[in-house]
Formats: structure tokens, sequence, C-alpha cells
């Protein structure tokens, strides 16, 4: 079993920023990436977001060149540092991770962005 728990979030005026945390825990062993997705109301979660052990990154469009994800793999940790945010980024962001093709999720993390 795989334990995420995120950390950050909250409420932020657009054109500012916000951090979230995940650490993770448990059977991590081989873990080789992580992700961040996000569900706003009455649409489908998306996939925001990964990042390799490697530090091979992928974003969607909509958030690159302001969004950055990054990982610490000594403390098994991964943020997604979100720059530049816009209403339509308001959202409950996940963090995931794949092990033995099963999604293992975070408890989520509400991030509001008042315009």
């Amino acid at each position: 079993q795989v334990q995420l728990v995120e950390s950050g979030g909250g409420l932020v005026q657009a054109g500012g920023s916000v951090r979230l945390s995940c650490v993770a825990s448990g059977d991590i062993f081989d873990i080789t990436a992580m992700a961040w997705h996000r569900q706003a109301p009455g649409k489908q979660r998306e996939l925001v977001a990964s990042i390799t052990i490697g530090g091979s990154t992928y974003y969607t469009d909509s958030v690159k060149g302001r969004f950055t994800i990054s990982r610490d793999n000594d403390k098994n940790t991964a943020y997604l540092q979100m720059d530049s945010l816009k209403s339509e980024d308001t959202a409950v962001y996940y963090c995931g991770t794949m092990k033995r093709l099963k999604w293992y999720w975070g408890q989520g993390s509400q991030v509001t962005v008042s315009s």
C-alpha cells in the first residue's frame, strides 16, 4: 500500500502563487513517477503535471510556463508550484502515483483563485 498526504492550497487572488506538497510513504520502493491531477466542479479529473524519478516532466498545455512540478527523492515528496494563477485553475488538486497498475491518491487540496 502507498499513502500520499498533501499539504498546501487555500484561497489566493488571481495572479498569485500557491505551493502544494505531497509526501509518499508505505510501499514506495519501485514508484517511478508522481503526478498532480485536478478536478473542478462538474468536470472530469485531469492530469496537470507529472515527474519521473529521473526528473523528466510533463505539463498540460493550460499550465505550461506557470506551474512547476518537482520532487525530492530523499524526502519522498513531490511539489507543485503554481504561479500566475487564474480563476480557471480553481479545483481540488490530487497528488497521485501508480504502482502495479493501481492508482493511489492523496486526500485532495482545494485551491480557489478569486478574480
